[in-house]
């Protein structure tokens, strides 16, 4: 027997649209044990209830598809799952689910696959690499396709540890594939340009600590500004979180959870985005996380 701890990440940091995500604490936790005959699952918090105990589980169809790389079959198992990481909230709980299949099975079989392999198989299984990157590597992960090749270039970078991010979850969902269907398929080249730039100056703030450089640098002309309309009172929560003292804030992923960055006033910081957000209507808690810095990793029971 053996657990896997897997960690939410948020998805883009504003700028850093579909090739930047960076881990956070906060977990999902799977448990894995042998058994005689059959396939067992258990669901404890977040979506309990809701999430499927068969083989249509994601995190055993991402077992399953680690196990068909080998050419082997699974062998019977009991999955018990305790998520911390609320669903559809664009904080990665399906990239958390299928990194702790691929890392369990990987375990199972003997830890036989490549770390890049693994990447490869997440990113197959999620369609994007932004939040699997980060969950199952750790830290801040830059990710680009290779071009002409099949997969991505990955580099991780270690998150600086005088910040924390301070996410607030509003009670409704977003579907990544209605927030997918918000962008257009073509954008203004002046667009791009600026968002370039305003991506190189987040890696360089954070690189060099310049953290008066955030707030521009999370900047974006990308992705938010066409999400805006499926997140009610998003630009009331990004302005109330800057002037609590957020050194920076961005739709965390899709959304329609808000992500700010701060190196104090976290709980104030907090509060004021649960106000704005209370402004229009909607109900939410807020998080004050610290960036995860190990990744997905084994827990021997």
């Amino acid at each position: 027997m053996f657990r896997v701890q897997v960690p939410a990440t948020t998805a883009n940091i504003g700028s850093g649209f579909d090739c930047l995500g960076l881990a956070l604490d906060l977990y999902n936790t799977l448990e894995v044990e042998e058994i005689g005959e059959g396939l067992e699952i258990q669901v404890f918090g977040e979506g309990a209830g809701e999430l499927p105990h068969s083989k249509e589980n994601l995190v055993y169809r991402s077992l399953l598809r680690t196990y068909q790389e080998l050419g082997i079959t699974p062998p019977p198992l009991r999955l018990k799952m305790t998520n911390e990481i609320p669903l559809a909230r664009g904080l990665g709980s399906s990239a958390a689910a299928i990194v702790a299949g691929i890392v369990a099975a990987n375990q199972l079989t003997g830890q036989t696959i490549p770390r890049e392999r693994l990447l490869d198989l997440a990113v197959e299984v999620e369609g994007h690499p932004d939040n699997v990157t980060p969950a199952l590597l750790g830290g801040l992960v830059i990710s680009a396709p290779k071009g002409d090749k099949a997969g991505y270039h990955c580099l991780r970078l270690e998150p600086p540890q005088e910040l924390q991010a301070v996410v607030c979850i509003p009670e409704f969902r977003v579907v990544t594939e209605d927030a997918r269907r918000s962008l257009p398929e073509q954008i203004p080249h002046a667009d791009a340009v600026f968002n370039i730039g305003r991506v190189s100056l987040l890696l360089g703030a954070i690189v060099s600590k310049r953290w008066d450089l955030l707030s521009a640098a999370m900047e974006d002309k990308l992705h938010q500004p066409y999400r805006r309309h499926l997140v009610p009172g998003l630009e009331g929560v990004f302005a109330q979180a800057m002037e609590a003292g957020a050194l920076g804030v961005a739709l965390s992923g899709s959304g329609p959870s808000v992500a700010a960055l701060v190196n104090c006033k976290a709980t104030t910081v907090g509060m004021a985005m649960e106000e704005a957000f209370g402004r229009a209507n909607i109900k939410s808690r807020s998080l004050a996380l610290g960036l995860n810095s190990p990744g997905a990793k084994i827990i021997k029971v």
